[in-house]
């Protein structure tokens, strides 16, 4: 059974991901931020995002534009809260 984490999507204490998410230090970074019911709602959001920009993975530059959408759908790079 995974842990918990303080997910930046949601901003709610819940379940961690399971399993392997993204390659590299980006799938650390998901495992450590990301609970796994907003994981599980991108995953769903992926294949979406995939047929509306016609995303060709032969091109190389396919892997940037869902990376980048993944870190947006995802609040990666979002400011962290003020202190309170």
């Amino acid at each position: 059974m995974a842990g918990q984490v303080s997910c930046v999507r949601c901003r709610r204490e819940a379940a961690a991901i399971e399993g392997p998410t993204w390659p590299g230090a980006a799938g650390e970074e998901i495992s450590a931020k990301v609970c796994a019911d907003c994981w599980a709602e991108w995953q769903r959001a992926e294949v979406m995002v995939i047929n509306e920009l016609r995303l060709d993975f032969m091109d190389p530059r396919a892997q940037e534009v869902l990376a980048r959408q993944m870190r947006e759908f995802l609040a990666l790079d979002a400011a962290p809260d003020p202190p309170e």
